[in-house]
């Protein structure tokens, strides 16, 4: 293996807050290194087509470039990849992409990053890692029969496939309801199962909600509150209300129930994890993790949110107050973040 390149700070991963960092370190005129283990947006790439985002384009906007739509609306996936593109172009970023981490390790006063590229490890010296990694990293699981048949799957990507279909969407939240309605316009036979005994208005967004109970109320969207799905076949779903189990036909089933932090990286780097939500211990002031050197930004603080409060548009604090501790500057006096309660204040 060739001698390691040496640099201040090491990002890991490349969505908007990721590369939101390295336009501020770059300003700052901080040698750093950027790996991102997919694309750049990895996360968005597995959004279905034309997916718009609740938060409007100026929350989402990063490095104070200013988002723009063709009709003054919110930004689409398509939109907002584009966005991204043009940020890392404007600022040439050279963002090494499809290089996942694959080891973390003391080196006196610096970390040793291994990394991984076309099947090669390569290795670099840093004074510094972020982890800027999410928190959305691979779907929950419902833990019964038949989910890992090919007609099921936990990512919805496009309408067109559910023509004339039956299709059963598990789940009653924003995912499920758009993914429910899109199909409905698309062709699709949908049915909806939901675990409670009707659709939690707050967690939908406001211009979808009126929509979706309409259909219901209509009949046009089969809904079937307070089930559980207990088995998938090829050919239905059995759910279960109370006492009761009947099954829905159904050609397609899609699993919108949330998704998961894949927190591997985290525990590599010897991060504390806290709670059921396994919420990563870190400093709100510096955003520095228990484990000195290693910062915390974005939603990865979040660990897997039970209940989603740590955003995008809430996290732009992040990087200011990462650079501030870098750099040796003030830190912001408002996060502007509703950090979550594992969160640790340093020690006086």
């Amino acid at each position: 293996m060739e001698e390691p390149e040496s640099f201040d700070v090491a990002i890991i991963g490349a969505g908007p807050i990721g590369i939101e960092l390295a336009v501020a370190l770059k300003r700052e005129a901080i040698r750093y290194v950027h790996f991102e283990a997919g694309q750049v947006g990895n996360t968005m790439m597995w959004w279905a087509p034309q997916t718009r985002w609740f938060s409007s384009n100026d929350r989402i906007s990063i490095a104070g470039v200013p988002l723009m739509t063709p009709d003054q609306g919110k930004a689409t996936r398509e939109v907002y990849l584009a966005y991204l593109r043009s940020v890392v172009t404007q600022f040439d970023l050279d963002i090494r992409t499809y290089e996942p981490l694959r080891n973390v390790e003391r080196a006196g006063d610096a970390f040793l990053v291994t990394t991984e590229a076309h099947g090669e490890k390569r290795q670099t010296r840093v004074k510094r890692i972020i982890l800027a990694t999410g928190g959305t990293d691979r779907p929950r699981t419902l833990g019964i029969p038949g989910e890992d048949l090919p007609h099921v799957s936990a990512y919805f990507q496009e309408p067109h496939t559910y023509f004339r279909k039956r299709l059963l969407v598990i789940g009653g939240r924003n995912s499920a309801a758009e993914a429910a309605l899109r199909c409905h316009h698309a062709g699709g036979h949908v049915a909806l199962s939901y675990r409670r005994s009707e659709l939690p208005a707050k967690s939908i967004k406001y211009w979808l909600m009126p929509e979706i109970s309409g259909l219901i109320d209509a009949g046009k969207i089969e809904a079937h509150f307070d089930t559980a799905p207990v088995r998938i076949t090829p050919r239905a779903v059995t759910l279960k209300r109370g006492d009761e189990t009947f099954d829905v036909p159904a050609d397609f089933v899609l699993k919108l129930i949330g998704y998961e932090q894949d927190n591997a990286l985290l525990k590599l780097c010897d991060i504390e994890l806290t709670g059921e939500d396994q919420i990563p211990r870190f400093d709100p002031q510096t955003m520095m993790s228990n484990v000195p050197g290693i910062y915390l930004a974005g939603t990865a603080v979040g660990g897997t949110q039970t209940r989603y409060k740590i955003f995008l548009e809430n996290c732009h604090a992040h990087v200011a107050a990462i650079v501030a501790h870098l750099t040796g500057k003030a830190p912001p006096d408002d996060l502007s973040c509703e950090l979550p309660q594992a969160a640790f204040q340093p020690e006086s």
